[in-house]
Formats: structure tokens, sequence, C-alpha cells
């Protein structure tokens, strides 16, 4: 199938859960994760109508936005982990930040974004999963970073995001990220009374998203259902 097909039948697919969560499609922001994909796959996907993108690395991305610079009304977001000694360019190419885990990332991208006057989305990213490999600040620590940068007037914290661990069953991802789901809703809804901006889940990928919709996600990451397995690294700019 072409991403133009891909997109389209992910886009039914979200409208699917929606209904049964008895949620408009409009509260669900469909990101399309072009990380180690060519800039052709990314502009196949614009001409389909998509315009929210995620890239997991800083230099990446810079590669390929001199090539994607024409592209209308492209927002791109960055969803991998940021070193704090690329936070200025960071700042500088992505329209959000959504992986923010500690108080040094957040502090130095408040001052890039303050210096390029301009107020930057982040996310806040959980670690709920048991995996070693995966990132985010600890739940317990969540409300301190979150009152540390409620004063920085160029970073807004408009959400929480989390990646759940690896289903031991595929067919299963879905019911066995469920439960990470609905602990990040519910960090969420604790925060939302003192940090009111706080409202964005960032949760579900292409193996999950529709149990994510169901427990309240309203940004669903899908790179592999829209643009199929990654290519080696070799090829992301051509």
């Amino acid at each position: 199938m072409s991403i133009a097909a891909n997109l389209e039948l992910i886009r039914n697919q979200i409208a699917g859960a929606c209904a049964r969560a008895h949620r408009p499609p409009s509260d669900v922001a469909l990101m399309a994760v072009s990380k180690m994909h060519p800039v052709a796959a990314l502009f196949e996907a614009h001409a389909a109508g998509q315009r929210l993108f995620g890239e997991n690395r800083v230099q990446e991305w810079q590669q390929k936005s001199a090539l994607a610079a024409a592209l209308d009304r492209l927002e791109m977001h960055l969803i991998g982990p940021l070193q704090s000694n690329k936070s200025s360019r960071a700042a500088e190419l992505f329209h959000g930040i959504d992986t923010v885990d500690s108080l040094k990332i957040a502090t130095r991208l408040n001052e890039a974004a303050r210096a390029l006057h301009k107020i930057l989305p982040i996310y806040i990213e959980v670690k709920l999963s048991p995996e070693e490999s995966k990132h985010g600040l600890a739940p317990a620590e969540l409300p301190a970073l979150l009152d540390a940068i409620a004063p920085l007037e160029s970073i807004a914290a408009v959400g929480l995001m989390t990646v759940p661990p690896w289903p031991a069953d595929i067919a299963n991802a879905g019911e066995e990220a469920r439960p990470y789901f609905r602990e990040l809703r519910r960090l969420r809804d604790q925060s939302l009374p003192h940090h009111p901006t706080l409202t964005g889940l960032s949760m579900g990928m292409s193996n999950d998203f529709a149990a994510a919709i169901e427990e309240g996600s309203t940004c669903v990451r899908i790179g592999t259902a829209i643009f199929g397995r990654r290519p080696p690294p070799s090829t992301v700019t051509e």
C-alpha cells in the first residue's frame, strides 16, 4: 500500500477508536513518525494531507529540514531523547519538544526559546516501563519538575508522554499497554488542578494506538504503519 493509502487507513482506525470511546476524531492528533525515512516519504505524506510529524534526532532533522523547508504548514516535533548540548538547535528546528525529562533540559530549552523570541511547547516524558532502554523521569518526580518549570516563560508544558514496554504478544499489544496508558492519564489528571495547560497525552504507536485513544490519548505517534519498515540510516536524506 502507498503512504497515502496507509494514512487513510490509520485515520479511519482513529475514527473507529474515537467512536468506541465516545470522543470526536478531532480530539486526537495523528503524528507521522518520519525518523530514518527519506525526505521523499515525508513529501508523500504531506501531499496526502499530513502536517504533523515526529523525528527522533536533532541532527537527522537538521539534514532533512533544508529539503523540506518549502512544505506548507509542516509541524515537526522532537520525539527522541535530547542531549543538553543540542537544546539550542532543537529549540530552533522543532515546533515542539516531546521528551523533556529534567529541569536541566527544560531550563536550556527556555533560554534558547527566549533568545528566539518564541514560546516552545513541551511534553514531559514519564518512564512507566521497567525496561532500561526507555527514557523519562520517574512518576514520583513529576510534581516537582512541573512546579520547577512553571515560572519559565519561554516554554509551556502542554502534556505528558510515555512509551510502554514492548509487548510479549504483538497481537495483544493494545491490551498489554493499556495499564500504562491509564496510569499516564491518572498522572495528567492529578497534575491538572495546579498546571492547567497540561492537557495533552502523547501515547500510542502503530501496535497499540487504538487502546491509547480509548484511554484518553490526544496524540498518537505512528511510524511503521504509515511508512513501513525503516530503511538503512544512509538513505534517510535521499
